[in-house]
């Protein structure tokens, strides 16, 4: 039940024994000026029960609501506490103190009228019929369950006809050919959300992502220790690594055609160690250790995972880090910059994708989000594959991003 803010009953308090303060049970009044209220008391003034009964009865522009303290509705904490209201004369400067007794207001809905009329019974739904059972015969926690459902629907009903009339409104306004181009700019938007910073308005295909917004200076520099073994590493190191699969497929590849230049070397170890070091974070789920890729891995580099590439989830009382359905799109889509980088802007999508055991259709619908141009090719010669490879490659201008259509081709019929 909603807290509402509370307003005195408009009427002498000394009418009666104690001034009804009301609270509603579905919200909150925007505006409490314009709304009247009757309250009903017993006639039967012998009975030491009866006499103190209460109902209180008012009216909005959409619904009545109805409240009394006495019935299986009534509140506890006018039995545990007491209320007072306070009645402030501003010429005398003084306040009369009143007994105040809290009445929660719930809606009077059409259903709870019984009619007595044989005739409209016969016509009501097996629901309906069931509903007046329970407003009969139920217990109370069958007449709560009842009382919330039919709240429920009037808050849905009035909600639908709100949101309707609020779209006929934007209709009207802007038009549908605008609303089609806003909900395209929304996709975009979407799809940025996972997707490094992309610098639309570049000059070079190296500064479309940057690299130091896929590895900064300093999570760069920490890279240099645990890839050294790439820099001088020989045939039979890779054979043997390529049979242990400690490493991906694309990284292996890369391994054998390592450039002669020790500076070169140096930085395509760091950014392979890099990128098989994300395809390894990408198969975990919730992390549950300290260092999510061993000790082993730089602690800045460990934390540059669990906070870009990770979401707080709440389980069991503990906060925990989770790779969703979104951080491994956004691992994705990082994979393949830094691969881009690594391949001179052109990469084979469809090594990455078994890499990181991937549908065709998701990496492909990543890379045309990145505004990458796909093509086909034959599968490496190291590879042992005869189908066509899906190339991506990042080349200026950038084509424009067409997301594809969420509605399924419904089948013919025969």
């Amino acid at each position: 039940m909603a807290a509402a803010a509370r307003w005195c009953y408009r009427g002498d308090p000394q009418e009666a024994q104690s001034a009804p303060l009301v609270q509603f049970s579905n919200g909150k009044l925007r505006n409490s000026e314009n709304m009247d209220f009757t309250l009903y008391k017993s006639k039967d003034a012998t009975n030491p029960r009866k006499k103190h009964q209460r109902i209180l009865t008012s009216e909005t522009d959409r619904l009545s609501y109805v409240g009394k303290n006495f019935g299986s509705g009534v509140l506890k904490c006018n039995s545990l506490c007491r209320y007072f209201v306070g009645v402030l004369d501003k010429d005398a400067g003084q306040m009369e103190v009143y007994n105040a007794e809290l009445f929660n207001m719930q809606p009077l809905l059409s259903d709870d009228v019984i009619d007595d009329d044989p005739s409209d019974y016969q016509n009501k739904s097996y629901r309906e019929k069931v509903d007046s059972c329970i407003e009969a015969f139920g217990t109370n926690k069958q007449k709560r369950a009842l009382n919330s459902r039919r709240m429920h629907q009037v808050g849905s009903e009035t909600l639908n006809v709100a949101v309707s009339k609020a779209a006929e409104n934007i209709i009207e306004t802007k038009g549908v050919a605008a609303l089609v181009s806003d909900a395209a700019q929304d996709d975009l938007q979407d799809a940025s959300l996972f997707l490094p910073p992309c610098q639309e308005d570049a000059d070079k295909p190296e500064n479309v992502y940057r690299f130091e917004d896929i590895l900064s200076p300093a999570e760069y520099e920490v890279l240099q220790t645990p890839a050294a073994a790439f820099v001088s590493i020989t045939p039979e190191e890779i054979l043997k690594k390529t049979e242990e699969k400690s490493h991906c497929s694309f990284v292996l590849e890369e391994l054998k055609s390592m450039p002669l230049s020790e500076d070169r070397a140096d930085h395509k170890a760091r950014c392979l160690w890099f990128l098989d070091a994300l395809i390894k974070f990408s198969f975990q789920k919730v992390i549950k250790k300290k260092h999510a890729l061993g000790p082993d891995c730089p602690h800045v580099i460990n934390s540059k995972l669990m906070k870009s590439f990770t979401a707080l989830t709440y389980n069991n009382g503990s906060i925990q880090n989770l790779i969703s359905a979104s951080m491994k799109a956004k691992i994705t889509a990082y994979v393949i910059a830094l691969a881009l980088h690594i391949n001179n802007f052109q990469t084979d999508l469809t090594v990455l994708q078994r890499d990181m055991k991937l549908r065709e259709n998701r990496i492909l619908e990543i890379a045309k989000a990145m505004r990458l141009k796909i093509s086909k090719r034959k599968g490496p010669s190291g590879l042992t594959d005869d189908e066509d490879h899906k190339l991506a490659t990042l080349s200026l201008p950038l084509p424009v991003y067409k997301p594809a259509g969420r509605q399924r081709k419904r089948k013919k019929m025969t």
